[in-house]
């Protein structure tokens, strides 16, 4: 019987160590390991206030400001701690009925009755101003400082780009971001949101059990402060930008300029635009959704987004794939009877002298002489058919930058189209297409289409007569920072430097010479501009009006393309524009008023009637 007693007090001290034991595991567990109590715990005393840097600052390749900031403030509640106020004075001063004041009261309260939560954001300085003075009478409420985005000219929305609030699904991807943080969502804005955000500060405070604030924590020991977003210096010409879009109001298209010895980008104008200033603050949400309803779409950037037909600018691509293949020469000549004829097809011309050699084929836009060049592209003897000559000709536009996204550093810019082989062999059967199957890419119709950026792109191409850098938008960012090294490349076509000058002594026919030059339009006395027409056909309505040039021929400083949609010939609208834009920014005045007045008066509806 006693060792029957004996074991059982064995056990019971045993069962009383191992429960003591994994007592004291938990606890220490609870209290070294587990941080979950530790922070439920110092969040009943402590608040963590965020200090939200200034957004980084952008000026124009000039240095002129751009953008900057504008201090605004969002006000926060602690339900808990409110009590009996002049509501209606309150709301006076935000500006707020009596059902948006319950509405809110309503939200923050069920968010937390004693967590601050943000009644009303991005109130403005003025507003601000009002409150302070009498912040006092509302208990419960505090004020956050933040900035506000704010513009020296009314000008550059789509480069520039918005700051939106971040929603569930960013924050859940970068843990920088929390509720209620703000963030690039396109353009500039986006592209270099990790230089411009800067980095956030914190505030710890003292609280009582009723949020109340006592001081600061630690003697601000754990403060931390914000750091400001760096500065970016673009490559944009303020004034320049300012006055393409000046000549585009009214107007449908878009102009991108192009510094052509680093890539720069002097201007980039896609119109119709808006007032980037619409999409700041808290009217940018009902601005953002009634831009968006508008049914010329002014939010669609047309630069980097739309792909129109190269029309007959295309040409000069023709022309100088066949010099560099060899199968025509600056002194061919083509003749032409108002178009190109083989059997029952025809290409139509209009009327201008016969027989053409290449530079004037391009000085007069010549149809005939192009089909007959691209012909002889597709059917060249030293491949082995027609569909392998047609990847060699599609190669040599792709090292220009068609095809494919150019790669500028700004988001949303589309890629536009370049047929391969496989695409007819879809339509036609593998390998049973020749080239009159498709000889309306000779003068940049058919299936080919292009952004207005590529466009300059091969302007700029053309102006260095043979290379080119990387289009893009930014110039410096901070003191000492460049922008990334892929902008400093220099990249080749496989077209030789020679092949360029038989299309550059047409461009600059074309702009310059007598009889047949389909640019003089475009003629300017003092410098010499080298450019070609295009009208892009549309089937939606009338032709779009299409011009790319750079100046001046020696040492080119600008190259530059322009589409008027609806606007009929190149030499109408896209011209004139484009002569204006060279001559704004290489003399820093226009002579020509005469020019300037046409394009300004003008006005072209979305049909393409002028009114």
């Amino acid at each position: 019987m006693k060792d029957r007693f004996a074991n059982r007090k064995y056990f019971i001290m045993a069962l009383a160590i191992a429960a003591a034991v994994i007592l004291i595991l938990r606890l220490f567990y609870i209290q070294i390991i587990d941080k979950t109590y530790r922070t439920s715990a110092a969040n009943n005393v402590l608040r963590h206030v965020t200090q939200y840097p200034a957004r980084g600052l952008v000026y124009d390749r000039n240095g002129e400001l751009i953008v900057y900031n504008q201090a605004a403030y969002d006000l926060l509640v602690v339900p808990v701690q409110t009590s009996a106020f002049d509501t209606a004075r309150f709301n006076e001063i935000l500006g707020i009925s009596m059902k948006d004041f319950r509405d809110r009261m309503k939200a923050a309260v069920t968010y937390s009755r004693r967590a601050p939560s943000v009644f009303m954001k991005m109130i403005s300085s003025e507003t601000y101003g009002f409150l302070q003075e009498e912040l006092y009478k509302f208990p419960g409420f505090y004020v956050q400082a933040r900035t506000l985005r704010k513009y020296t000219r009314p000008v550059g929305a789509h480069l520039l780009g918005y700051v939106g609030e971040v929603d569930d699904k960013l924050i859940a991807q970068d843990r920088y971001y929390r509720s209620g943080d703000y963030i690039g969502v396109s353009g500039i804005e986006k592209s270099y949101e990790e230089h411009l955000r800067g980095k956030k500060g914190v505030n710890i405070f003292l609280v009582d059990v009723h949020n109340n604030i006592k001081g600061s924590y630690a003697d601000s020991r754990f403060d931390t402060t914000s750091v400001p977003g760096s500065n970016l210096w673009s490559t944009i010409d303020l004034g320049l930008q300012e006055y393409g879009e000046r000549l585009m109001r009214n107007k449908t298209g878009s102009i991108v300029a192009i510094e052509p010895s680093t890539g720069e980008i002097l201007a980039l104008v896609s119109s119709p635009s808006y007032d980037p200033s619409l999409l700041v603050g808290r009217v940018r949400s009902s601005n953002f959704t009634r831009l968006q309803a508008d049914t010329v779409k002014p939010l669609f950037d047309r630069a980097l987004m739309a792909s129109y037909p190269p029309g007959s600018t295309f040409k000069m691509m023709n022309g100088l794939i066949g010099l560099e293949e060899g199968v025509i020469r600056p002194t061919s000549l083509f003749g032409c009877s108002m178009g190109y004829h083989a059997g029952s097809l025809t290409v139509g011309c209009h009327s201008h002298n016969s027989p053409l050699d290449l530079p004037g084929a391009v000085m007069n836009s010549c149809n005939a002489w192009f089909c007959n060049a691209f012909r002889s592209i597709l059917e060249n003897k030293g491949y082995n058919s027609i569909q392998e000559a047609y990847d060699r000709w599609r190669e040599y536009l792709v090292a220009f930058g068609f095809g494919n996204k150019l790669g500028i550093d700004l988001p949303n810019e589309l890629s536009g189209f370049i047929p391969t082989r496989s695409y007819y062999d879809r339509y036609y059967g593998k390998d049973r297409w020749k080239a009159l199957t498709v000889i309306s890419l000779a003068i940049g119709q058919g299936e080919i289409g292009a952004t207005p950026l590529q466009m300059a792109n091969m302007a700029t191409v053309i102006a260095n007569r043979g290379s080119f850098y990387i289009p893009h938008i930014v110039k410096k960012i901070g003191e000492d920072g460049g922008p990334s090294s892929v902008f400093s490349q220099k990249y080749t076509t496989g077209i030789s430097a020679e092949n360029f000058e038989p299309i550059i002594e047409g461009m600059e026919g074309a702009v310059n010479g007598g009889p047949g030059a389909t640019a003089r339009g475009a003629r300017l006395d003092s410098i010499i501009i080298c450019g070609k027409t295009g009208t892009a056909q549309n089937p939606h309505g009338k032709d779009h009006s299409i011009f790319v040039a750079f100046a001046p021929r020696d040492n080119p400083q600008i190259a530059i393309a322009v589409y008027v949609e609806n606007a009929g010939f190149g030499s109408t609208f896209a011209a004139p524009i484009a002569s204006l834009m060279i001559e704004e920014y290489l003399t820093g005045k226009i002579k020509r008023q005469y020019l300037e007045d046409y394009v300004l008066k003008v006005v072209i509806a979305p049909d393409g009637k002028e009114q």
